[in-house]
């Protein structure tokens, strides 16, 4: 009788938690490449009309991952959230975290994502509503082992960069670089490098110090170029126009790689900043022009 009761009381306690506390779970997209970042914001919203104390325990949010096709997805460790934070009542928490380094989600299928928020004070937890995502494999178009250096003379960390598309939402074509090693065992990072057109064909190079370069079309007259290092994190992107000429990939006498042809558009740091007259700083030294001559 007594477990019934303890049972009963739980059930009411989760039950008037979310009525007073509510917890939606947001994805940026809804397709992912295998070992890309999974990046998922947490929307916490009180409205019990009281304070609530959350984040010192390193378990007041936790989650879950499912493959909805049956196989186990591995818990490679806890999503880090601990920092604490006062949440008054009628305000709104958001906590944002990437949920790829600790579940593995390499299998192409269907996944769902399921947070639980425990109120310590209360003595209670919430569960969100399940969000859903796919993982997909992308189209191999471009692949290349490396040499990484390494500390002394030992041999050089051998690495592959791979380039691959994705139909994101069926409806738009996105590259994405990998970082792997030559077997593709290991990924070390997945990244997207942005929208392209399926007529495009990238053109890659490595340049002397192992970063990939990656000029690809992503409009009608519009380039996109990229440098990743090694480590798969993206160094530099610019944006070229076919105004003149078309813009291409070239390797110098020293093995820097160079974008010849087309126009790069400037990026806005690089514009000079327009100041009101109003903002101008006075003139210390004030020009006094000579008199006039008879």
């Amino acid at each position: 009788m007594k477990i019934f009761l303890a049972i009963g009381l739980a059930i009411l306690a989760a039950i008037t938690a979310s009525a007073q506390v509510s917890m939606e779970l947001s994805l940026e997209q809804e397709q992912f490449l295998p070992s890309e970042s999974v990046p998922l914001a947490v929307k916490i919203t009180n409205l019990s009309g009281q304070q609530l104390h959350l984040g010192e325990d390193p378990a007041w949010l936790t989650f879950s991952v499912e493959s909805v096709d049956g196989f186990v997805v591995i818990k490679n460790g806890e999503v880090p959230v601990v920092g604490p934070f006062d949440l008054d009542s009628s305000q709104m928490a958001i906590k944002r975290v990437d949920l790829q380094p600790y579940f593995a989600m390499t299998k192409p299928g269907r996944y769902r994502v399921i947070a639980t928020l425990r109120i310590k004070q209360w003595s209670s937890q919430l569960t969100s509503e399940p969000k859903m995502f796919d993982v997909i494999n992308g189209a191999k178009l471009w692949q290349q082992d490396f040499g990484v250096p390494t500390a002394g003379n030992q041999m050089p960390d051998a690495r592959k960069y791979t380039l691959e598309q994705a139909n994101y939402l069926r409806d738009q074509l996105r590259l994405y670089v990998q970082v792997s090693d030559t077997m593709e065992a290991r990924v070390y990072k997945v990244s997207v490098l942005g929208p392209m057109v399926s007529f495009s064909r990238p053109e890659a190079q490595i340049d002397r110090l192992s970063r990939l370069n990656v000029l690809w079309q992503t409009g009608g007259q519009i380039f996109s170029y990229a440098i990743v290092n090694p480590d798969g994190t993206i160094a530099q992107q610019d944006t070229y126009d076919n105004f003149v000429s078309r813009p291409r990939l070239t390797v110098d006498a020293n093995g820097e790689v160079l974008v010849r042809g087309g126009t790069r558009r400037l990026k806005a740091s690089e514009y000079p900043v327009v100041r009101a007259p109003d903002e101008l700083l006075p003139l210390t030294n004030p020009v006094v022009p000579p008199p006039a001559k008879n």
